[in-house]
């Protein structure tokens, strides 16, 4: 089964370097713009389902590139809930102790007052292996799933083999992956990357 993965494109929090989770803000001019002259240069590959994280980034960068097709929703698509960190970036919480500690961790404690990261990753995982398993193959068509880059990379660090780990691939916003996930041994295989 063909999968393509695309990170919804900018809004006005990612050109801020902010923790954008369960805010649900729009695309930003530059990020509506982006994605429009990815499409009109032919960068997005065809898709037959579309499926979508319920965000409205996600769904407005669903309808640019996918214009007229029907798109399927799934609340397990969404991004992590950051928290206390919600829509705060790096330099407002220079001084934050939790914001310290939780990058002193790695970023394996769980975010104060939001979502657990392995929580977070299991739940992309589980909601995508859903989908792939139940969906019906339209031949050469491949399913598009319009989600956010913590998405991606939780399913590309479980699915991928080998695994390039969380942080192993990061995809910017707009841009995405070309797969081929084999259901029998749920397993990725990364065709390409636009």
């Amino acid at each position: 089964m063909r999968v393509i993965f695309i990170r919804h494109g900018m809004t006005k929090g990612n050109e801020e370097k902010r923790y954008v989770g369960w805010t649900d803000e729009p695309l930003s001019r530059r990020g509506r713009e982006q994605i429009l002259q990815k499409k009109t240069d032919g960068v997005y590959p065809p898709a037959g389902a579309v499926w979508s994280s319920p965000m409205r980034r996600c769904l407005q960068t669903a309808e640019l590139i996918y214009p007229g097709r029907p798109v399927r929703t799934d609340r397990g698509l969404r991004e992590c809930d950051f928290g206390l960190f919600e829509y705060r970036n790096y330099v407002e919480m220079a001084e934050d102790p939790r914001y310290q500690a939780w990058v002193d961790s790695n970023g394996t404690l769980p975010f104060p007052g939001g979502e657990d990261g392995e929580e977070f990753r299991r739940r992309s995982c589980r909601t995508f292996l859903h989908i792939a398993e139940n969906s019906r193959e339209d031949g050469d068509e491949a399913a598009a799933f319009i989600v956010h880059g913590g998405t991606i990379m939780s399913v590309l660090a479980e699915f991928e083999k080998p695994s390039r780990g969380f942080y192993g691939r990061q995809i910017r916003n707009g841009c995405g992956l070309e797969c081929e996930f084999i259901r029998k041994e749920k397993q990725l295989i990364v065709l390409r990357e636009f």
